[in-house]
């Protein structure tokens, strides 16, 4: 099965928002760690949390669209824009 990276990117000042809904966040995508292959927050220069990686091994694009569309933070307005790109492991492992 495929993968894809999610790059999300916050809003700016949103740390506030992002705390607000990080356990729905968090109760989300616990419960799919069968496609969530890897997942974190992505820090700033100051080291606060400022978006989020994900890599998600599913069918297709339109899942990882829909994983994303229901994600909390989505649905809370965090994001600033999210990027899905397909991704293939080369070195490592998931």
């Amino acid at each position: 099965m495929p993968l894809f990276v999610l790059n999300c990117h916050d809003r700016p000042a949103s740390l506030a928002l992002r705390m607000a809904t990080r356990e729905a966040h968090l109760a989300y995508v616990r419960a799919q760690l069968d496609i969530l292959k890897l997942g974190g927050p992505l820090l700033d220069e100051a080291g606060d949390m400022a978006g989020s990686l994900m890599i998600l091994e599913v069918a297709d694009r339109v899942a990882a669209e829909a994983f994303s569309a229901n994600d909390p933070y989505t649905k809370a307005g965090l994001w600033s824009r999210v990027e899905i790109t397909p991704f293939k492991v080369t070195l490592g492992q998931l």
